[in-house]
């Protein structure tokens, strides 16, 4: 394959390896390479210490809105049972929320920005933040802090609102959000929702953050040497390897829900969104609080 040699030239002027479209499978016993590595390692039976899959087939080589809709990695903690009315308020690994202290809250936790069912929470919560002053009004997004920013700025900004950044998703996983099953988020009342929608916004996002040199790079994680036990870790980069799909712009399957909190931090509503497109009724909240 390859085998001419102005195709060659080109090849290596663009960067490219002749053999990075050797598809053919390997030859296990002769421990033969090709594009998926060394098959024997990635099963565990090699030796090499190189990576299994070429950087350019790993799920970091993807458009950022095509990550959004793999699995995200867990969460660095179990997912609780979400809290109930009367119960008060879990405490987060950072203690990033705090509630009490005669304070009124609102509190809502996002889909990703690119969703447009986010878009509309958010906007009602904000309307909300602006008309009762006596409010504190948090808004949790699970997305990195320069895609909520880039999004924030495309909605008019946070005002009075405030913005928790949760990309590693402690919080929503203290209040019992997880990712939702297929039937949450692909349901009939969800598409249908969503096809009349328009304010989906996550490939602008993603747009601005390539634009602007702010999209991140894979994040890769050491592999320990294959020395004896307490050997120090491999320096050499081709010992790392990807750690799943960004979550830059959120994930497609990141459950959401919103609660009001009382003056002593105990919650009045709220709950899990039911489906992908359930916005919740933020006014309900307010009932709840007293405020209307």
């Amino acid at each position: 394959m390859f085998s001419k040699l102005a195709t060659k030239v080109a090849m290596k002027k663009a960067g490219i390896s002749s053999d990075s479209f050797n598809f053919s499978w390997p030859d296990l016993n002769a421990g033969a390479k090709s594009v998926f590595g060394d098959v024997r390692n990635s099963v565990g039976g090699g030796d090499s210490d190189k990576s299994a899959w070429p950087s350019w087939m790993s799920a970091r080589a993807l458009p950022l809105t095509a990550q959004a809709w793999l699995t995200p990695p867990p969460p660095p903690i179990p997912v609780a049972d979400p809290p109930k009315v009367g119960e008060l308020t879990p405490l987060d690994r950072d203690r990033q929320l705090t509630f009490g202290g005669g304070n009124k809250v609102l509190v809502v936790f996002l889909r990703c920005v690119g969703c447009a069912f986010a878009r509309q929470t958010f906007l009602n919560l904000r309307a909300l933040a602006d008309r009762y002053t006596q409010l504190t009004c948090i808004a949790v997004s699970h997305s990195s802090s320069e895609a909520t920013k880039q999004w924030l700025s495309l909605l008019g900004g946070a005002r009075s609102v405030r913005i928790v950044i949760d990309e590693d998703r402690a919080i929503y996983a203290a209040w019992g959000l997880g990712t939702g099953s297929f039937w949450y988020v692909m349901n009939p009342s969800s598409q249908v929702a969503g096809f009349k929608e328009k304010g989906w916004l996550g490939a602008a996002v993603a747009g601005d953050l390539q634009r602007t040199g702010s999209q991140p790079q894979p994040q890769l994680q050491r592999r320990p040497s294959s020395g004896p036990a307490g050997a120090s870790m491999q320096s050499d980069p081709a010992a790392t390897t990807a750690e799943g799909p960004a979550t830059t712009i959120g994930n497609k399957w990141q459950q959401a829900g919103a609660w009001a909190v009382d003056g002593r931090g105990k919650i009045v509503w709220g709950g899990k969104a039911l489906r992908a497109d359930d916005v919740m009724n933020l006014d309900a909240g307010i009932m709840a609080l007293g405020l209307l």
